[in-house]
């Protein structure tokens, strides 16, 4: 039963996650092999899956949630890093124009220093000396040409000089709120560090505790979020590919509904208390499937990890909507631009689907999955 079990409770996860990995290196026929047999096997335990539900250990949750509390403390570590990272360039260009301008300080100081000697060395000289130095009226306004340009370089040379040295006191402040920003980073990411080394024993402890049974099965679990956390790399590399598309969309954050017909049939969670994190609209295969909001593709083709044939669009305000278990009917590529309501591609019922039906999900960034939620998933139905 316990064999049977962990086979049963799999495919439920895989049923129900909502993870895009994206294959270029498979064909077409291959794929469809892949969707033939799984399609096979969930019908065959399609019954199970509340009884799963039931057998599932308290050990077995608790690891969940510690795997999702490790999930978000790895993301915010990476945060921290990518910030820390920031500050350290800002710090090292500062420092060079710092350098810099002491540098320029110091050549014009000596520049400075080199008149007033000059000064002192002609005695009492004054510019009326050098006016009434010439015999003639001509000699006299050259000379006052040379002095009034004498008096401009000098004037000129006090207010470089002021200008660097408020530049410098400026450098060297932000230098050192720099400097104290790094410090308050690093005490964030080392008590950060800390609290996850704390959740990976306490995970590891209830992981000794599991039975031969159940740790095999967690290791298909993490086997199984290691996945969705590559998918979730990759499609930021996508979204990094089209940021300036994205920078430009319009929009305001309302989303309406994907298709015009059909009812929910599922929520964030189905009937068995399983997550879900997502709707489920009832609809015939070939039904019109329309972008919720502007946006940009970040996919448009077959994807593993059960949505089948989808789309994926990113968002001028955060969000990212995914439409799955189409029929391989796409009015849209990777990289176009979508208006709200552009008609993107036709519902199915590809993938891991027991009917045909259109999954419609949307997450926020960091954008990850975890199983049991807690994750980036959010209900539709709050943005429309």
């Amino acid at each position: 039963m316990k064999k049977k079990l962990i086979v049963v409770f799999l495919l439920v996860i895989i049923i129900i996650s909502t993870n895009i990995a994206i294959t270029l290196a498979a064909t077409k026929t291959e794929l469809e092999q892949q969707q033939s047999e799984l399609d096979d096997k969930i019908q065959e335990t399609e019954n199970e899956i509340d009884e799963v539900k039931e057998e599932m250990s308290d050990t077995m949750k608790q690891i969940q949630s510690l795997t999702a509390e490790i999930n978000e403390y790895e993301t915010e570590i990476e945060e921290l890093d990518g910030k820390l990272s920031e500050l350290e360039n800002s710090i090292s260009e500062t420092q060079k124009k710092l350098e810099e301008a002491e540098e320029k300080y110091e050549d014009q100081e000596e520049a400075l220093q080199a008149r007033i000697v000059a000064q002192y060395e002609a005695g009492e000289t004054t510019y009326l000396d050098v006016l009434l130095g010439g015999g003639s009226l001509w000699d006299m306004i050259s000379n006052w040409q040379i002095a009034s340009e004498i008096a401009e370089m000098d004037n000129r040379l006090l207010e470089e000089i002021e200008e660097n040295r408020n530049e410098i006191e400026e450098a060297k402040k932000s230098l050192q709120t720099s400097k104290e920003q790094v410090e308050t980073l690093k005490n964030n990411k080392e008590a950060t560090t800390k609290t996850l080394k704390n959740s990976q024993a306490a995970k590891e402890q209830y992981v000794s505790e599991l039975s031969e049974d159940e740790k095999s099965l967690n290791e298909e679990l993490e086997k199984l979020q290691a996945e969705n956390e590559k998918v979730t790399n990759e499609l930021k590399e996508l979204e990094n590919k089209y940021s300036d598309k994205i920078e430009n969309l319009g929009g305001t954050g309302t989303l309406q509904r994907p298709v015009k017909s059909g009812v929910i049939t599922a929520t964030m969670y189905y009937s068995s208390g399983l997550y879900h994190g997502a709707l489920d609209y009832g609809v015939p295969i070939g039904t019109e499937v329309y972008a919720a909001a502007e946006g940009v593709v970040l996919a448009a083709d077959w994807r593993d990890g059960g949505l089948g044939y989808c789309v994926v669009l990113q968002h001028s305000n955060g969000l990212r909507t995914y439409y799955g278990h189409g029929n391989n009917t796409f009015y849209v590529k990777q990289g176009d631009v979508v208006q709200k309501g552009q008609l993107i591609m036709l519902s199915g019922n590809s993938g891991n689907s027991s009917g045909p039906h259109l999954h419609f999900e949307v997450r926020v960034s960091p954008y990850n999955w975890s199983y049991g939620g807690g994750d980036s998933r959010r209900d539709p139905r709050n943005y429309m």
